[in-house]
């Protein structure tokens, strides 16, 4: 605090508020300002917001490690801009993520969707009928039992005499009963069964106004009565009575559950004061029960838990380590392990840097590029690759081969989709993804993506071709090959000569189905992907993808994909085409075991299960015994 103005001083090394971008470029490049970016850099506290943000950071880790020169540079490259642009970074209470650390949802995209949860109309309506129409049923039903409408006591309803109850109460209760009825009726709108004129509640109501008008019930009326009364006893026994009141005490325990709107928007209120471009290392106290403290502000009951649903969707920020998202299903498909991929790459690349501060700072700014705009002379080809922005490069030195780490960061993605996914085909999103590396891998081999045939001429992509001659090479005479029926030469030569119409044709005459096209044919286009394999054999040859677990535990993994409850005949035929591939690059031995295996586990199926693989798995014997 300053004595002479009142006025709140900046803490040590941070700028003073309200600098411009021009000052803050200034300040920290002063002793004091290197030595809050050295402070940052050691302990991670910080954010950028922006790639251009970390310029400083790269600037403060070369001075310390002595690159003095190589600073100085930068930093007159950088200063043209500096009034223009903001080059430093944002002082944070958290730390950064660590430089591996992935998440499926940022803390924003998943707050977003909490706020959307809005009440359902069938849950309300359910509440509404536990909470309003029970309880008034029940009194209409004792008003008359006590009338003597059960079906052993039911003389008299037809005359308009009462059974144990003075007329004029009778009809005083009564109309007091109709009266609240109208207007439970005109406040409570969600529930509409009781509008139900053939409803047991509406022939109670309707005899009761019969009554209270003084009406003689009709011999008609008066049986649709004892019958409803008869049929209400005999469902929830009579009220007041031990059944009765055991039914009533659940379904009011189940009308006092909070909604899981009302749940969701406590979660959101806990998300509230974080970082919504980050995920969370650790969920559990925005999942945690009801607090004491929040069931005061918001009136829930105290000790409630998050529904399911919405601790799935919190849990989808959590940010860990690939193989920790895996462990614990936070990536449930090939689909969402492409929507990280990304990501992967960044913490991938980073991992190429020597310096522990500077592989975080690295993956920091790999982040930030997600869904931005970039300012001033950044050109479209230094979007793709901020390997070109001028601070990346001045940091370069210490990093890995940018081919070798492009090459290592291809097979790390191929062997945790083939690992964690082994019954699932590459997603169109994780084959755009290796294309790319492939091509900062300084591979030629382009990756296949559907659509596999152009539209318009039918014949199949160049992609396509380079795919099915890697296969060809890899898998003749494997159980593939036999499996499938393939003249693994004959795709070859079809290859080799580039006749991209020719193995159209083979696609279509493989599905029984001559001169359909590849580009829309269901069965033509699957023939395509078990010809190439779905890049799989692409992977295995210029990658050198080979799942941690082996190709052994691959089949054996695929075979649960293609048996398993919520297969579809899709799902199905895809899992036993990734099955044979993996079989196909077993040795002898990992077959025999991963045979003898599927054999004990296909004895124990469901027997809608069996049925389903039994001509494929007598398919697959045939296939493994040779030629």
């Amino acid at each position: 605090m300053d004595k002479n103005t009142g006025k709140q001083l900046p803490a040590p090394g941070l700028p003073a508020p309200g600098l411009s971008t021009a000052g803050l470029f200034d300040h920290y490049l002063t002793d004091e300002g290197l030595a809050r970016l050295w402070s940052m850099l050691d302990s991670g506290r910080y954010e950028v917001h922006a790639p251009e943000e970390a310029a400083l950071l790269c600037v403060a880790w070369l001075v310390r490690a002595g690159e003095t020169r190589a600073a100085a540079a930068l930093v007159e490259e950088l200063r043209p801009f500096a009034g223009e642009v903001r080059f430093a970074p944002h002082p944070a209470e958290r730390p950064v993520p660590d430089a591996d650390a992935v998440h499926v949802r940022t803390v924003g995209e998943v707050a977003g969707a909490l706020a959307r949860r809005a009440p359902r109309p069938g849950i309300e309506a359910q509440h509404e009928a536990l909470t309003v129409w029970r309880p008034f049923e029940d009194e209409l039903l004792d008003h008359w039992l006590r009338a003597g409408a059960d079906a052993e006591n039911g003389a008299g309803l037809s005359s308009g005499q009462c059974s144990g109850q003075d007329a004029g109460d009778d009809a005083g209760e009564g109309a007091a009963l109709l009266a609240r009825y109208r207007q439970l009726a005109a406040t409570h709108t969600r529930c509409t069964k009781h509008l139900d004129p053939k409803s047991n509640p509406a022939v109670l109501r309707h005899a009761l106004e019969e009554r209270v008008a003084g009406r003689e019930l009709s011999p008609r009326l008066a049986g649709l009565l004892r019958h409803a009364v008869a049929s209400m006893v005999a469902k929830r026994g009579r009220p007041g009575c031990a059944e009765h009141a055991r039914l009533r005490r659940a379904q009011a325990r189940q009308a006092d559950r909070p909604a899981h709107h009302a749940l969701a928007a406590l979660v959101l209120r806990r998300l509230a004061p974080l970082d919504v471009s980050r995920g969370l290392e650790d969920v559990g106290p925005l999942i945690g029960p009801v607090t004491a403290e929040e069931a005061e502000e918001c009136g829930l009951p105290t000790g409630t838990v998050v529904p399911a649903s919405v601790r799935a969707a919190v849990s989808a920020t959590r940010s860990a380590p690939l193989d920790t998202l895996l462990e614990h299903a936070l990536i449930p498909s090939a689909e969402v392990l492409g929507e990280v991929a990304e990501q992967l790459i960044a913490t991938h690349t980073a991992r190429g840097y020597a310096d522990a501060s500077l592989r975080t700072l690295i993956a920091a700014t790999y982040r930030a590029r997600r869904g931005r705009r970039y300012p001033l002379w950044w050109s479209p080809e230094h979007h793709a690759r901020i390997t070109g922005l001028p601070w990346i490069r001045a940091v370069a030195p210490w990093a890995a081969d940018p081919v070798e780490q492009a090459r290592s960061t291809l097979r790390m993605l191929g062997e945790a989709c083939v690992r964690a996914f082994p019954g699932t085909g590459l997603p169109n999103l994780h084959v755009r993804v290796l294309s790319q590396l492939a091509q900062l891998a300084a591979l030629p081999v382009p990756f296949a993506a559907e659509p596999l045939a152009d539209t318009y001429s039918g014949m199949a992509t160049p992609a396509v071709l380079t795919a099915a001659r890697t296969a060809a090479g890899l898998l003749r005479g494997t159980v593939y090959e036999r499996y499938h029926g393939i003249d693994y030469a004959a795709v070859q030569e079809l290859a080799d000569a580039q006749d991209r119409y020719g193995f159209a044709q083979l696609c279509a005459e493989r599905a029984g189905r001559p001169g359909q096209p590849l580009a829309s044919d269901p069965a033509v286009i699957e023939q395509a992907r078990i010809l190439t394999t779905t890049n799989l054999a692409t992977l295995v040859v210029h990658a050198g993808v080979v799942p941690r677990g082996g190709w052994e535990g691959a089949a054996r993994g695929a075979f649960t994909a293609a048996t398993g409850p919520a297969t579809t005949a899709k799902s199905t035929a895809c899992a036993w085409r990734q099955l044979l591939f993996h079989l196909a690059l077993c040795d002898a031995d990992e077959q025999a075991r991963a045979l003898a295996w599927i054999d004990a586990r296909a004895a124990r199926l469901p027997a809608g299960a069996a049925a389903r693989i039994a001509l494929p798995l007598a398919d697959l014997r045939l296939a493994t015994a040779g030629p």
